[in-house]
């Protein structure tokens, strides 16, 4: 331990800092004060605390994102961003301000019992505000799409003959032409239609810039690549290469599970092991997605139609991987519905193997990538 290093905690709000500072040692840390959310303010904490390499701060991931981790860089101060759901609790701990969390924080920092997260470069950021944004645009489609069926069903509406796939173009042409009864009703059904329209056209063109960043982005290698897996497309790939952005920083397959929450929970004591659902921690928006591309692997394997096309000029490597999964993936599934597993346990544990095969893949990419850097 460098007995000159000061642990630097920081509770960080919109508009505030509360900071606090524990010496190295076992000394009690000192709380010292709540102070503006500036650079200017922040560059003035800097200077009262020294020099600035002997000083290592930390802060909790949250809503403010990474502009004080940014300000921190820029004076020359170390710092974490720890992730809040690692932060060890007292139980008994029923008071929480931000002077105590700050003094906490600085403490713990200094114990090394604090868990940082990967930080983002501005690219990746923006490319990870994308795939949310149309995430959430998503969300809403099928909220008004309920509401739209809600209504239907309540006034006993339903097509009186075949008209394809709910939602498609017939259904929708069917839709326009629904009337019903009363005036106001007939408009607030009108407007849920329009607001339908306006979601589906914001997925479009949010679905259209995730095509433009598979093209020109500086990780269309490794979006390509990860398309050659059966279930994979443009949207769950570039979602998958934007949310986990660095796969190196997990050392093997099990850690980008558990990271996903796709591992098995556990209560063991003893000699009795038990093992429950999966634990459902981490990215909620990456692990729903290859759940619904694990459903693809109960079919043959087969290398055809579109899936062909995206893997016509990969590397060989990364077809064979590919190919080894289809046939691997699809001999899982149907093995566990022999066994009479329920399906979302099936597909959980298909998506949980299919997340090797893309750690396995984009180890690959990024190996070549830093092989033409250096």
């Amino acid at each position: 331990m460098d007995y000159n290093t000061k642990y630097v905690g920081l509770d960080v709000s919109k508009e505030k800092i509360a900071v606090a500072v524990a010496d190295s040692g076992r000394e009690k840390p000192r709380y010292l004060g709540m102070f503006p959310n500036t650079m200017e303010s922040l560059r003035k904490i800097i200077k009262k605390l020294g020099d600035p390499s002997n000083l290592q701060a930390c802060y909790e991931a949250g809503a403010t994102g990474y502009t004080l981790y940014r300000w921190l860089l820029l004076l020359g101060v170390q710092c974490d961003v720890i992730a809040p759901t690692h932060i060890p609790t007292n139980a008994r701990d029923k008071i929480k301000t931000d002077k105590r969390d700050a003094i906490r924080l600085a403490q713990l920092h200094r114990a090394g019992e604090l868990t940082s997260i990967y930080i983002p470069t501005d690219e990746d950021e923006s490319y990870r505000d994308l795939v949310r944004a149309r995430d959430d645009a998503k969300k809403e489609e099928k909220r008004v799409k309920a509401r739209i069926s809600a209504l239907l069903l309540r006034y006993d509406l339903h097509p009186k003959e075949k008209v394809g796939t709910k939602w498609k173009s017939k259904y929708m042409e069917w839709l326009e032409g629904v009337k019903f009864s009363q005036s106001l009703t007939q408009t607030v059904f009108q407007e849920e239609l329009h607001a339908l329209h306006v979601c589906r056209e914001r997925v479009k063109r949010y679905e259209e810039l995730m095509k433009e960043i598979e093209e020109n982005s500086m990780r269309n290698s490794l979006i390509k690549a990860l398309k050659c897996l059966r279930g994979v497309d443009t949207i769950t790939a570039v979602s998958v290469a934007s949310e986990i952005m660095c796969f190196s920083r997990f050392h093997n397959p099990q850690q980008l599970m558990s990271y996903l929450g796709l591992v098995p929970s556990e209560s063991s004591s003893g000699p009795k092991q038990s093992k429950g659902e999966i634990t459902r921690t981490g990215n909620t928006l990456v692990r729903r997605l290859l759940i619904e591309a694990a459903w693809s692997y109960r079919y043959q394997p087969a290398l055809k139609g579109s899936l062909k096309q995206r893997n016509e000029g990969q590397p060989k490597e990364i077809q064979a991987i590919a190919w080894k999964a289809q046939k691997r993936l699809h001999q899982k599934y149907h093995r566990l519905m022999h066994k009479g597993k329920p399906h979302p346990k099936v597909t959980a544990a298909v998506a949980r193997e299919l997340v090797g095969f893309i750690w396995d893949i984009a180890r690959h990419i990024e190996m070549e990538e830093m092989e033409l850097v250096s």
